[in-house]
């Protein structure tokens, strides 16, 4: 074999994962395959840039615990390397009386995962954000904000001067699991490793099938869009302010964010995307939006929930309606505050009963392991998802090695 490992994605978890088996194994001869230019192309690229707190996620599922775990050694990552980032504090906030009680829940899931909140008043949320509005609110002190990208060139950097290499421009094309290894083909070539590890964000459901797995999901693409706010409007914005979620969507809502450049976004919206790669609406790829549609977990998922997908279809067609949704947290935002800024595109896992699977997915044969579904917060995550998979990876090794504490 020419390769030990094959990592299929440039993202953040994919680099993340090979970082951590060169830790663990610095004779291992790695590749990572990015169909892109680029690195970090789409969803470690395109994102809010927030370091989670792990206050969202259910508590024991692997969201929480590798959040938790993923933001300390993001933090420390950065720091050594260099990479922009600073723990800004965050402000959930509800605006209305039927919000309460999912603030409540929120706080209490928060205590449970070890996350630190602060309950606010009014006053006390006007104290934090002179601008916001709204009843009550939790601060979070533990979120910030990092320059993602930044990070991915820093780890590929790591990865190269480490004997790593990283193969751009090579799209899989298919593949097979073989008795000592697998046979990955690109679009540059066929690559032999003894081990695969598929981190393809919005097309791992797509490579896991090309190596006869099924999984029991599919990745669906929702895009966030997303508006950046005029100089003057964004001095008004401190950090972090975001709205209460709906508990039945892993979709956090219309929120402002203060970046590490100083500049403030609002969004995003989650709006059914067109096409695994539908950054803007008119990006519309037929054979994509049949395979949707023909999805009958798709179907039962937009039979339940059309009324949310109208409401985010309304906020993608109309800036109007946009920032409507923004001004709930920032009474005094105009809609000429807002311009169009960039948009990204979540995979997000449904079942086939039409539920959204709302934690990481790893799914495994004798020589892969296929990371399913990682949506927000796998970039916070990612080196301790990189850990959990380059551990399973390892294991599929002719001398597997425990990784380092």
């Amino acid at each position: 074999m020419r390769y030990d490992v094959a990592l299929v994605g440039g993202g953040l978890v994919g680099l993340a994962t090979a970082l951590a088996v060169a830790e663990a194994r610095p004779d291992a001869r790695i590749v990572v395959l990015e169909k892109e230019p680029a690195l970090a192309a789409h969803q470690s690229g395109r994102n809010s840039g927030v370091l989670h707190s792990g206050l969202y996620y259910r508590p024991g599922s692997l969201k929480a615990r590798l959040c938790t775990e993923g933001k300390a050694a993001m933090e420390a990552f950065c720091e050594r390397e260099g990479v922009p980032w600073r723990r800004s504090g965050k402000l959930v906030v509800a605006v209305t009386p039927d919000e309460i009680p999912r603030l409540d829940a929120l706080e209490t899931r928060g205590a449970a995962n070890g996350v630190a909140t602060e309950r606010l008043t009014a006053e006390g949320l006007r104290e934090r954000e002179p601008h916001a509005a709204g009843l009550a609110a939790l601060w979070v002190p533990a979120t910030g904000i990092a320059d993602f990208p930044a990070a991915a060139r820093a780890m590929a950097v790591r990865l190269r001067a480490g004997g790593a290499e990283i193969r751009t421009g090579a799209a899989v094309t298919g593949g097979r699991e073989t008795a000592d290894g697998v046979v990955v083909e690109t679009s540059a070539g066929a690559v032999e490793a003894r081990v695969l590890v598929n981190c393809a964000g919005l097309w791992a459901d797509r490579v896991a099938r090309l190596f006869g797995v099924a999984p029991g999901v599919q990745l669906v693409p929702f895009r966030g869009e997303y508006a950046a706010l005029r100089p003057d409007a964004a001095a008004r914005v401190r950090g972090l302010i975001y709205p209460v979620p709906d508990p039945a969507f892993p979709f956090l809502g219309v929120h402002l964010t203060r970046h590490v450049d100083g500049s403030v976004g609002a969004g995003p919206n989650a709006a059914l995307a067109f096409a695994r790669e539908g950054y803007t609406m008119g990006t519309v790829r037929v054979r994509e939006l049949a395979e949707i549609a023909g999805y009958a977990g798709f179907r039962r998922l937009a039979l339940r929930h059309w009324r949310m997908g109208l409401g985010e279809l309304g906020r993608s067609l109309s800036r109007r309606a946009f920032w409507h949704a923004a001004r709930r947290l920032m009474p005094d935002l105009r809609e000429a505050d807002l311009v169009p800024a960039s948009s990204g595109v979540r995979a997000q896992a449904v079942r086939p009963d039409g539920s959204l699977d709302d934690d990481f997915v790893i799914e495994q044969t004798a020589r892969a392991v296929h990371v399913i579904n990682a949506p927000s917060p796998a970039a916070t995550a990612s080196l301790a998802i990189g850990r959990e998979v380059a551990a399973l990876a390892l294991a599929r090794l002719p001398a597997p090695l425990t990784l380092p504490a």
